[in-house]
């Protein structure tokens, strides 16, 4: 139910930011054509935003014949957490990551990089796959997609913006609009992706220990990741970042530099040993 709600803000976020776009290059008159737009932009958002983000990052749909031991560990933890078995993608990316996407369990998508099925054991990988259902079960993709195309809209706008101009252009007052806007879109972005991801993460982590049996198989997958997503840079478009199980850093950046949204990996792993040791 919080999840719907936030997926209707967003929706409804989309919608304005449509309306105030086309009154700031056509006036009173551009309210309506930003309505239209709005529409049409909530109904791609709904229904083909698993598909955007998909593309986005190179993802190749896959068939049993392809990886049967991917699609044992998939299928076997579908069948115990109670949900279809999704649809699979590998994306090309070298930097080993994941994410789940879709709009409801029976249209989910687990997708897998390259890098993660070279660099990560099998274990580890059946913890990861887990944290990703986790993400399904609770209904996370949608509103994390949408969070996804609705920053890389809000960041597309300030780019207008700055390219094209407005109508007050030639206003100074205008010309602060326009320069605020430039400014402020990447971080309103980064704040919508953070402020939806962060609590999400430790769920989906909490999950895949309960849905494994063992939480060590995704607290080390998690270290693996840490360490690999800083040396090996992920070349996918950053209003992105929130769907991966962990955040992709170009080589030489630190989370101290960008908005961080996931939670510190530290973090993630010291909860997933606490409860290793409650389990026994």
């Amino acid at each position: 139910m919080i999840n719907t709600v936030k997926t209707a803000f967003l929706l409804g976020a989309l919608m304005g930011l449509c309306m105030l776009l086309g009154h700031w290059f056509l006036g009173p008159h551009g309210v309506l054509i930003g309505l239209i737009f709005g529409g049409l932009g909530n109904v791609l958002a709904y229904f083909y935003s698993d598909k955007i983000a998909l593309a986005s990052m190179g993802g190749k749909e896959i068939q049993r014949s392809d990886l049967p031991w991917l699609f044992d560990i998939i299928e076997r933890l579908a069948t115990r957490a109670g949900l279809p078995m999704p649809r699979v993608y590998v994306c090309p990316q070298p930097a080993p990551n994941a994410f789940a996407t879709g709009r409801n369990p029976r249209h989910a998508a687990v997708a897998v990089t390259r890098g993660l099925l070279e660099h990560l054991s099998p274990a580890q990988i059946e913890g990861v796959i887990a944290h990703e259902l986790g993400h399904v079960k609770h209904r996370d993709m949608l509103i994390s997609t949408v969070a996804a195309v609705m920053a890389g809209l809000i960041s597309y706008a300030g780019y207008m913006i700055m390219f094209f101009g407005g109508r007050d252009r030639d206003n100074p007052l205008g010309a602060l609009g326009m320069l605020l806007m430039i400014i402020l879109a990447p971080i309103a972005a980064a704040l919508i992706q953070a402020a939806i991801s962060r609590q999400r993460e430790f769920a989906a982590d909490a999950y895949a220990a309960e849905l494994t049996g063992d939480p060590e198989k995704l607290a080390s997958a998690l270290e693996q990741l840490g360490v690999a997503n800083k040396r090996i840079a992920t070349q996918t478009p950053p209003a992105f970042n929130n769907l991966y199980i962990v955040e992709p850093l170009a080589p030489g950046e630190t989370m101290a530099a960008w908005f961080a949204t996931h939670p510190p990996i530290k973090e993630r792993i010291a909860a997933l040993r606490a409860m290793e040791s409650r389990l026994g």
